[in-house]
């Protein structure tokens, strides 16, 4: 059973990202305030949930949460900045487009860079111990993934809808047949060292 909350009468939002270790398109972020008694018997880490239940989930999230809000971090910014402080700046993005400021942060992850004049907590696997936690996990790739499936029709080679940018082997040989795009993180290593210098 998920946790409805980290402290008892103090308005927490939950964070997750979603696309940290992709090759192409940006990295979304989530926060979450859900009411102290919302249930529901499929919210969990989204990684455990299949592409319908995360659908299914996502307007109930939306409709019952007392403020939501999803941002991304692209790849431009990601290859300054590096994945990491990208990750925490989306999260960041996400915080300021809350409609009603939280009290305290539940991190998902061991790391967070403190977000102005509120608390936070780094839980590690928290979108599979806390509620606020895993219904943000379950907004940033669903709308990670909504992204995706749109780049995907301007660039239907790297297979984006299926792999959504992930390493998988028939994205590295899109990436070795065509080319890199500029939904690709120059940063990252899209193929062996020897063959990366040949794309950019």
């Amino acid at each position: 059973m998920l946790k409805a909350f980290h402290t008892e009468g103090i308005l927490e939002a939950g964070c997750d990202e979603a696309g940290r270790g992709c090759l192409a398109g940006p990295v979304h972020a989530a926060a979450v305030i859900l009411p102290a008694d919302f249930k529901h018997p499929l919210l969990n880490d989204s990684k455990l949930l299949t592409e319908p239940q995360r659908e299914r989930l996502r307007p109930i999230i939306e409709k019952e949460a007392i403020a939501w809000a999803v941002a991304a971090v692209f790849p431009e910014e990601i290859d300054k900045i590096n994945i990491l402080n990208a990750s925490f700046l989306a999260m960041h993005k996400a915080i300021d487009k809350l409609k009603t400021t939280p009290e305290a942060l539940l991190i998902d992850g061991n790391r967070f860079k403190p977000y102005p004049d509120i608390s936070h907590h780094c839980i590690v696997k928290g979108d599979g111990k806390y509620l606020s936690i895993a219904a943000a996990s379950v907004l940033a790739k669903t709308y990670r993934d909504d992204y995706m499936a749109k780049i995907h029709e301007e660039f239907p080679m790297y297979v984006w809808n299926s792999n959504k940018g992930y390493p998988t082997k028939a994205h590295r040989a899109a990436i070795r047949e065509h080319g890199a795009t500029q939904y690709h993180r120059k940063s990252f290593r899209l193929l062996p060292e020897t063959e990366q210098g040949k794309l950019f």
